[in-house]
């Protein structure tokens, strides 16, 4: 009980230290931006980060159910490990990832089966606090039926290979067995349904929570497989946002997968990031670059892309923002198993636009 009592003191200083480094006009910070990454947080990992500079970090998922990895006690000992690399761990991933519903981890929230729907909910709070308790400042996670869709990979720079979506190209069949047609208005209740319950938690125990849009968008009204994805659009975003009226309710926002959602996302991203930004929703950053824009794509380099990466770190910088921005996916190149080095050039190009627009005036 002692240790546990001392953990929860812990929180509790950890999180005011972060409410005070939240103040200033309009709610918004004026810390540095950091470099951030999510894939893996082994100990092997963690001493190849710490070398290239990576010093703030998303964990992987500590389990896919409730048991002692999500207890206080195993969630504060991955922090101090974690932290034992002169790395600090930023966020932690909850069992709602992007997979396909038929392999997501907590599936009836999406689906609103009950009474199921309701334990799994309870399950997610109970991390929540628990996560809280043992100094973990935010937590991030997906409300998704399909995934991320994609069809076939296409040529990228020197041969890499480019993960591609076409919508005309996709696959729609089977049809989607598992969740049968989901419209629009069923889908935000759903989501409604969910942050209801879970933001009330998240705000008395001071914990951001951070979720990712749809990926990709599909158009209105017609969705894919039957699905209609409400989070595939700025305009969803934006009403994603005001369902709940709290500053721990946020977005991991994926410029990636908000510029998938644009016509022309070399001129519009910068707006974008803008609004959110200026409204203190964005809570993590995978800054990554596409070429094309909605219903057509491919995932790049971030250099290789239709998108001024330089120009969108400063727009971040502008509206205050100073968390982690991280790559989320990279290409894949033959030879560079699990993409390792994909990833690394990644590191090194981000680490040089953050050292570039923090010393600008």
């Amino acid at each position: 009980m002692r240790r546990r009592h001392f953990l929860e003191a812990a929180a509790t200083a950890l999180a005011a230290a972060g409410a005070k480094a939240q103040d200033g006009p309009g709610g918004l910070s004026h810390s540095k931006l950091k470099l951030g990454t999510q894939n893996d947080s082994s100990d092997e990992a963690l001493r190849v980060l710490a070398a290239l500079g990576v010093n703030h970090i998303c964990s992987t998922l500590p389990s896919a159910r409730m048991d002692a990895n999500w207890s206080i006690e195993g969630l504060a000992h991955m922090r101090e490990r974690v932290e034992s690399f002169g790395i600090r761990l930023e966020m932690v991933p909850l069992p709602m990832s992007s997979n396909y519903i038929a392999r997501s981890e907590n599936p009836d929230i999406m689906l609103a089966r009950s009474p199921e729907r309701d334990r799994e909910i309870d399950t997610i709070c109970q991390m929540i606090r628990n996560a809280a308790r043992a100094g973990i400042p935010a937590l991030k996670y997906n409300l998704t039926i399909l995934g991320v869709v994609r069809s076939e990979p296409t040529p990228g720079r020197g041969g890499a290979h480019y993960s591609t979506f076409v919508y005309e190209k996709a696959k729609q069949d089977p049809p989607l067995a598992e969740a049968g047609p989901v419209s629009a208005d069923a889908e935000w209740e759903r989501i409604a349904y969910f942050l209801k319950r879970v933001i009330p938690v998240a705000e008395e125990y001071k914990i951001r929570m951070a979720c990712h849009p749809h990926d990709p968008g599909m158009p209105p009204g017609k969705g894919f497989r039957g699905v209609d994805r409400v989070l595939g659009s700025v305009d969803g975003l934006k009403r994603f946002i005001e369902i709940a009226a709290s500053p721990y309710h946020g977005l991991n926002f994926c410029q990636g997968t908000i510029s998938e959602m644009l016509a022309r996302p070399a001129e519009q991203i910068f707006d974008v990031i803008r609004y959110f930004g200026a409204r203190g929703k964005i809570f993590n950053v995978h800054f990554r670059n596409i070429r094309g824009g909605f219903l057509n794509f491919q995932e790049t380099f971030p250099d290789d892309g239709d998108v001024n990466m330089i120009r969108a770190m400063r727009v971040y910088k502008d509206v205050g923002y100073d968390g982690m921005l991280m790559p989320d996916h990279v290409p894949a190149i033959d030879g560079d198993a699990g993409g390792k080095q994909a990833f690394a050039y990644a590191y090194g190009y981000i680490q040089a636009l953050i050292q570039t627009v923090n010393m600008e005036a």
